[in-house]
């Protein structure tokens, strides 16, 4: 079956096809994270949800025209990567562009299951080419299945949103972290970043230049990308010395983004769209790591939260932190 989908946008050919095929436009209307080899023959891999990796190869690219990509998703038997047809077609028309999507290879079922999603995507491309940014996407912000790298990936989503917002007259603002400004925050999360892919077996990469949230998020997805190839099973290399479960070791990606997340936004004047489920879920994690951390100096003592303190605000107290207005 081929499910059809179209849409007229308020931008050029040029910029439409950026929003379908640029990292840094993709993360803000259909994906948390998104690597692309935009070529003939070249692969694209996309977390659209936390949990569920879409994957193929690109088999035409006509910039600004035309593109034909391979559909499938990673561990999914009935359509794995490569194994269905996008095919996406761009043309100027009155008042913008027309992008026309024909989705082929698919059985009746697989075909009810996409319409659903491309619908979902296409209201947020409509959004981000008029406004420029879709905002959260409610289809991530409660993964199905919480787990070590799920929770990575729906905070991450919420990070990049807050990084997104930051400005040029942030990065000397003061944090919760009372060492680190928000230029200090960001290079120390460069750093964690780096420290936690290097114990799944993976050299994360820093771009060293663009935006700080396309720097965070390319280094993120390589992390997170490296923890699900190497899987959750065993120990690895603890930053204290010694061994330590690696299902907690990637945890600490989740208590990393989110609680910075937190930092960033309460330096900068912003709310942090996250799910209260998402945050318990990542207060478990926390209460696994941070008492030995706090041993060593890596969190300060626990505070006292507000009485009318929602739940990140008391994850951000136990980790020893109080609001930037305080």
């Amino acid at each position: 079956m081929t499910y059809t989908k179209s849409t007229v946008l308020p931008v050029s050919p040029e910029d439409a096809f950026a929003l379908l095929t640029e990292p840094e436009r993709l993360r803000r209307w259909q994906t948390v994270s998104a690597r692309v080899d935009l070529r003939a023959g070249g692969e694209y891999r996309w977390t659209v949800i936390p949990g569920h990796v879409a994957a193929g190869t690109f088999r035409e690219v006509e910039p600004g025209r035309r593109l034909v990509f391979g559909w499938g998703w990673e561990g999914n038997a009935d359509l794995l990567p490569d194994t269905s047809t996008v095919t996406v077609t761009v043309t100027p028309t009155e008042g913008g562009t027309r992008v026309t999507l024909e989705h082929d290879g698919l059985n009746e079922e697989q075909a009810a299951s996409h319409a659903e999603g491309w619908s979902h995507y296409f209201e947020r491309l409509e959004e981000v080419a008029t406004r420029g940014d879709a905002g959260p996407d409610e289809w991530s912000a409660v993964p199905a299945e919480l787990d070590e790298l799920t929770s990575a990936e729906a905070t991450l989503a919420v990070l990049q949103g807050i990084l997104r917002n930051l400005t040029v007259e942030d990065q000397p603002k003061q944090t919760p972290c009372s060492e680190f400004t928000c230029h200090d925050l960001a290079e120390h999360l460069f750093g964690s970043i780096t420290g936690l892919g290097s114990m799944a077996g993976v050299t994360v990469t820093n771009p060293g230049s663009g935006p700080l949230e396309h720097r965070v998020a390319t280094m993120a997805a390589q992390a997170i990308e490296g923890w699900r190839a190497r899987g959750l099973d065993g120990t690895v290399p603890s930053p204290a010395g010694g061994e330590m479960p690696a299902a907690m070791a990637a945890g600490i990606l989740s208590v990393e983004f989110l609680l910075h997340g937190w930092d960033f936004a309460q330096a900068s004047g912003q709310e942090v769209p996250v799910s209260d489920e998402v945050v318990d879920y990542v207060r478990a994690i926390a209460e696994k790591l941070v008492p030995g951390s706090r041993e060593r100096g890596a969190f300060a003592e626990e505070q006292t939260p507000a009485a009318d303190a929602n739940p990140l605000a008391r994850l951000a107290a136990y980790a020893g932190r109080t609001p930037v207005a305080a």
